[in-house]
């Protein structure tokens, strides 16, 4: 087994301190939030409110109270907004609603869709 001395890197043209070396300018990156989505949750028929309001109450942290006046809305308008979040966020609590409501036999339908 040969081993060879490691060769020193090469020093460049100009070393650091020399009157020809370049100086890069820092930029600063504007950076947006990220776009919202918002939860929503359609009216049907068929699944029961008192499910409604489990699903606001588990998968949206909503107390009670706030859980039954969404799901009042929701019946009375044909839809209602159950939180605002992040793309990734409001598509997890998209599959986690769905899921729930097919293990259970109910036809819920959520969606999320982009905060105007």
């Amino acid at each position: 087994m040969a081993t060879t001395p490691p060769t020193p890197p090469e020093m460049p043209p100009n070393p650091p301190g020399s009157g020809d070396s370049v100086v890069l300018e820092r930029k600063t990156l504007k950076v947006e939030p990220p776009k919202m989505y918002q939860v929503v949750l359609l009216n049907d028929d068929f699944t029961p409110m008192e499910f409604v309001v489990l699903v606001l109450q588990e998968f949206f942290n909503k107390d009670r109270e706030t859980a039954t006046q969404i799901m009042l809305k929701i019946h009375l308008e044909g839809r209602g907004v159950c939180g605002v979040f992040t793309r990734d966020v409001a598509t997890t609590k998209v599959d986690q609603v769905l899921q729930a409501a097919h293990q259970n036999g109910h036809p819920l339908q959520c969606l999320s869709e982009p905060v105007e």
